[in-house]
């Protein structure tokens, strides 16, 4: 006790000290810190701590104390809290209040590929890590008492534009100037993977923007570790600086999760994640990412579903995620990960309690609910001190709510910040509802008055015998004045009449003087017969995450209810195509085991092949049935976020496809379906040198980590013909280099200079410094930060030095020659021509150049550089030795692959082994994983096809699909997966039809939202 008066003696004497500002004062003005006292009430300290009857002191902008048995003392404002409930005011820290949006830009009349602004700044409009939010915050009066309106006391500000956003502001939601509601100036920075009001070309891709960030952190590295600079650059400074604060990065998805863990491993940031609120559909990768979480509560409307035709237009992953939005933060919780809440994205801010209470009533705990609003964002900011609690010494952010905050009835009363009170209803208003019987010169009307205590409605009651009929009554309340209007339609009076009156003795009684039609006056006088019953204090009734649908992998329709198990397969009857020295074994055997071949032929023996007599074997007879290799695409599109070109400069070799992997794509099922077990997945067409491709192979139900081929060689696309020189994009793309062929070999000769010379460079430095040179690609060690890392010339000099290998999209015989005497110039060898219809022509050429075909089986004249193109093009290259496979380049083609390759037996007369060999062990070699898969053969991965017929004939169908020697795909399943899908989607409709009844909002049926990529596709996606 002696210790709390020596605190209030020394605050209560040194607050005129405390309280200077350099503001001038106009006229007197009263410097008294006279503190605020509230009593009586149940004071939620932090969410651990609860007072029950507690007192709470406010002096000034600060908490003075918090406890259950202060006195006040003289002078102080004393306000009576019985039955109300006071918490620490909440914190938001993604919002933009204060900060102005970036100024729109008129979009270019012609392609932008340079920055507009002349500034010493990035090179990228897109990068705007300088720009500091509270240099441009300035109060908004109406957004404050928004955000007051739903709790929020302080929010951490910053503008939503840009890669690299720069820095956000902490600051109060109170009213005054600038001054005095920043907190602090530089309280994080902000990243994301959206370009925002950038006119600029380049990203264009989410490939292309993680790109750019992993390049400007190299450079920025490079900028404070190098000597003299050749130049000033105020962006990077900015970026430098900023990295002593937090690092909030903003995603759209759950896949971007791991994208943000990726570039938080290269750049050693460790991050503060803003979700999109369906992390829980990849939980494992969320909690393998450890990163902290700003989770929104902007939960999905329901659907308009009541038209059946436009209900089939809601696809079921939308469907589930309605269903299972609200529980994303119990998971989450029940996974202890840590989060915080934002309202950011609330189209009706009033939602948000109704979201939050949500999460409750889905399993979240109320002081994990609580502590995301409070504690744990003012831990994430280092503010814990000061904002979060209602501890002495913290800032006097605080609410008032009529009744527990989780519960359906309790309403926000006031929101304090800064020791300011702002109230949002009247603190001490009556509560008139009730049933009244009004005389009007002695004619009796009964009134009902009903709604919400603030905001009550009132009807008129008319009753004849055993039936009750309402009409609408005009109503007002303002403090103890009512005003009332409404037209009884009897045999007195036949138009409205208006009331007006006073209340008295606690809404007993009104009186007044009512105006007729007619102008002639009345007094009237209305008694209250009954009260209204009293709201029962509730929570809506608990929702088990049990009774929504089971997590499957991915989360829509044909998703996987368990991953497949690898098993130990005695295959036995069939006849087996081992694309291999062993050709076709009619009544064959293939032993498989720990996801690898262990042997194939005739009279296996599995316990001597294994060892262990113990061990499960399961022995499968498939008498009448084909196996073959998985087969293999060479060139495909498919499982790719957000673009597959960034044909926004001639090269792009920086961007890495496998930055943007999509493990929802349906078309990874729809593959396995047709017997597809690994592909390439390939940048488009849009440039000379686009980006590096990435080999994933069909694990349907893995996220986008579990699809890479492990260890497999490092590609990259290049491409020839109309596409790069933008023949068929328009009269206004006229500007990028090259628009001709000459200058699309020139594209190539720059960049391989560049990148040879640059390899020297990087040689030479580290010769001196006694650091091994190797490529960064696959360095163990940092980068030498004292000469530039360029990544888009890592990627070509590791071309020159056969560490990454080219895929070419190629259709002219004449530019595909340009393209191997380039490399024969440089000493490399072009690893693969893709689609190469003309390779008929110069097949003699690319046999001894060493380069593959990978070619269509029978697509010509469908543009004007495809005229020459004939079906016999891969018999034709196969003749002359050249090694030859057919690819999709399309995701409903390679449903067929198979087709593809009967198609060579028809066209030119190949043997039926060598045409399969065309989507099994070719494109396996051309992508050198030969040692791997594509045959079936001891000591490879177990990635086979079980057919129902000769796998060459348009009537075989893929029964199974294996990869690793996991069954991910089964025929004899898709009935019982599919009769799962609709009868969730049946369920959950008609849960949608119920949440329309009862009132809750809904949009309308969007359009499918799946996305076929193809080689030319260059739209702008983020």
């Amino acid at each position: 006790m002696i210790q709390l008066r020596a605190t209030l003696f020394f605050m209560i004497f040194s607050a005129p000290v405390l309280a200077q500002v350099t503001f001038p004062v106009n006229g007197p003005h009263d410097e008294r810190n006279m503190p605020h006292v509230l009593v009586n009430a149940t004071l939620h300290i932090s969410p651990e701590k609860v007072i029950e009857g507690g007192t709470l002191v406010i002096r000034g902008e600060r908490i003075e104390y918090a406890g259950a048995d202060f006195k006040a003392t003289e002078g102080a404002r004393i306000t009576d809290m019985s039955g109300k409930h006071v918490y620490p005011a909440f914190i938001d820290l993604y919002a933009d209040y204060g900060v102005p949006e970036a100024p729109k830009k008129d979009r270019p009349s012609g392609p932008q590929y340079e920055r507009k602004a002349n500034r010493p700044t990035a090179w990228n409009d897109a990068l705007h890590p300088e720009f500091a939010a509270a240099e441009h915050f300035s109060p908004d009066e109406k957004k404050a008492e928004q955000l007051r309106k739903l709790g929020f006391g302080a929010v951490l500000s910053h503008r939503h534009d840009g890669i690299s956003r720069g820095t956000g502001a902490l600051v109060f939601t109170g009213d005054g100037n600038a001054n005095k509601q920043l907190m602090r100036s530089r309280a994080a920075s902000f990243f994301s993977f959206r370009k925002g009001s950038s006119t600029q070309r380049y990203p264009s891709s989410l490939m292309g923007a993680i790109a750019l960030l992993r390049q400007t952190h190299y450079d920025a590295r490079w900028y404070t570790d190098s000597g003299p600079k050749l130049e000033r650059n105020t962006s990077l400074e900015a970026w430098n600086r900023n990295l002593e604060l937090p690092q909030v990065f903003t995603i759209t998805e759950k896949n971007d999760i791991p994208r943000v863990k990726k570039i938080a491993e290269e750049t050693g940031i460790n991050f503060i994640v803003k979700s999109a609120g369906d992390e829980y559909q990849w939980m494992d990768e969320t909690v393998r990412s450890g990163f902290p979480l700003i989770v929104p509560l902007n939960f999905p409307e329901a659907y308009d579903v009541s038209d059946p035709y436009n209900a089939r237009l809601v696809s079921l992953q939308e469907l589930l995620h309605w269903e299972k939005a609200p529980a994303n933060p119990a998971l989450l919780h029940e996974r202890g990960l840590k989060f915080a809440f934002t309202a950011h994205g609330h189209e009706k801010p009033a939602d948000f309690f109704t979201h939050l209470r949500q999460t409750v009533q889905y399993g979240l705990p109320e002081d994990i609910a609580l502590a995301a609003l409070t504690t744990v964002p003012a831990q994430m900011m280092g503010a814990r001190d000061e904002l979060g609690t209602l501890n002495p010494g913290s800032r006097a952010n605080l609410l008032v709510m009529t009744a527990p905050l989780f519960e359906k009835t309790s309403e926000l009363l006031e929101t304090w910040v800064l020791g300011e009170r702002h109230q949002h209803r009247d603190f001490e208003a009556l509560d008139v509802r009730g049933v009244y019987n009004l005389n009007l010169d002695n004619h009796f009307y009964t009134i009902e008055v009903k709604g919400k205590a603030n905001s009550p409605e009132a009807r008129l009651m008319k009753v004849d015998g055993s039936d009750t009929t309402y009409s609408k009554v005009s109503f007002s309340v303002q403090q103890n004045l009512v005003s009332l209007a409404f037209n009884p339609k009897d045999e007195h009076y036949r138009e409205t009449v208006r009331f007006s009156g006073n209340i008295h003795t606690e809404s007993r009684i009104w009186e007044g003087k009512a105006h007729l039609p007619d102008g002639t006056w009345f007094a009237w006088t209305a008694i209250r017969q009954r009260v209204a019953k009293p709201t029962e204090r509730k929570r809506k009734e608990p929702v088990s995450i049990d009774s929504l649908a089971a997590m499957r992998n991915p989360y829509r329709a044909w998703g996987l209810d368990t991953l497949p198990k690898a098993e130990t397969l005695w295959l036995k009857g069939a006849t087996i195509w081992t694309c291999d020295i062993e050709g076709v074994i009619e009544g064959g055997e293939m032993l498989i085991h720990n996801g690898n071949i262990v042997a194939v032929g005739k009279r296996l023996d599995p316990t001597a092949l294994i060892g262990g007599k113990n061990m499960s074997i399961r022995t499968v007879e498939l008498r009448g049935k084909h196996i073959t290799p998985g087969l293999i695409d060479e060139h495909s599109h498919i499982a790719i976020s957000r673009g597959v070109n960034e044909g926004t400069k001639a090269s792009s070799a920086e961007v890495r496809i496998g930055d943007a992997i999509n493990p929802d794509d349906i078309n990874i099922f729809r593959h396995l379906s047709g017997g597809v077990t690994t592909v390439q997945q390939l940048h488009g067409s849009a440039n000379p040198i686009g980006g590096q491709s990435s080999i994933v192979k069909m694990r349907w139900g893995q996220p986008a980590a579990g699809l890479v081929f492990e260890g497999a060689p490092g590609f990259i696309k290049f491409a020839l013909g109309e596409n790069v020189k933008q023949s068929n994009w328009g009269d206004r793309e006229t500007i990028r280099y090259p628009q001709t062929r000459m200058g699309v070999e020139q594209v190539f000769y720059d960049h391989f200079l560049r990148a040879k010379a640059y390899h020297e460079e990087h040689s030479s430095v580290s010769r001196e410094q006694g650091r091994g040179f190797r490529l960064f690609r696959r360095k163990e060690q940092e980068p030498n930060h004292s000469i530039r890392t360029d990544l888009e010339l890592e990627a070509i000099a590791e071309i020159l030095h056969s560490e990454r290998f080219i895929s070419c999209h190629s259709y002219v015989q004449s530019e595909i020659n340009m393209l191997m005497h380039v490399a024969d110039s440089f000493g490399f060898r072009v690893n693969t021509f893709t689609h190469v219809l003309e390779g008929y022509k110069l097949a003699d050429k690319m046999l001894k150049h060493g380069a593959a075909g990978s070619t269509f089986s029978d697509w010509w004249t469908y543009k004007f550089e495809v005229n020459d193109a004939i079906p016999y093009n891969a018999a034709l290259m196969h003749e002359q030795g050249v090694l030859v496979a057919m690819n999709s380049d399309d995701a409903e083609l390679a449903r067929r692959l198979n087709h593809e390759a009967a198609k060579a037996v028809k066209y030119g007369s190949v043997s039926e082994e060598e045409a399969l060999k065309m989507v099994t062990l070719n494109p396996a070699t051309m992508l050198h994983l030969e040692d791997r898969v594509g045959s079936l053969k001891a000591g490879k991965h177990a990635d086979f096809v079980i057919w129902s017929d000769h796998p060459l004939s348009i009537y075989a169908k893929a029964e199974k699909t294996y990869v690793d020697g996991r069954c991910y795909f089964d025929r004899s399943k898709l009935d019982v997966m599919e009769k799962r899908d609709q009868a969730e989607r049946t369920r959950i409709l008609l849960k949608m039809m119920d949440a329309k009844t009862g009132g809750s909002d809904k949009k309308p049926s969007p359009n499918p939202n799946d996305k076929d990529y193809h080689c030319d596709d260059v739209d702008e996606e983020i």
